[in-house]
């Protein structure tokens, strides 16, 4: 014999989306929130970029800064004694000297 089941009440479903909704709540605060206050972080050290700043490229290639061009998104590395590339400020992963990066955060 089939059985007629009742129709699901409004509470039923507010029940079972609550699981969903707290592990959309614990993703944002452990993995959402840390990346992006990471990537405003990085990017206040790259627009603070100054002559003479010891930086690590993304390939992992250590320089300093030769010139800065405000208002463009290129920077000259000196990634060794007379050889200067141009590069995308982006590409800086961090800044060597820290003392000078810590002044230039704040």
């Amino acid at each position: 014999p089939a059985y007629a089941q009742t129709a699901g009440g409004g509470m039923e479903t507010i029940v079972q989306m609550v699981p969903i909704a707290l592990m959309f709540v614990i993703f944002y605060f452990l993995l959402i929130r840390p990346q992006q206050q990471k990537a405003k972080q990085h990017q206040e050290v790259v627009s603070k970029l100054k002559k003479g700043d010891s930086v690590i490229l993304a390939g992992g290639i250590l320089g300093k800064v030769a010139r800065v061009r405000d208002g463009d998104p290129e920077i000259d590395v000196e990634i060794a004694k007379g050889t200067i590339v141009s590069v995308i400020r982006s590409s800086v992963s961090d800044v060597r000297n820290k003392s000078d990066a810590a002044s230039n955060a704040s």
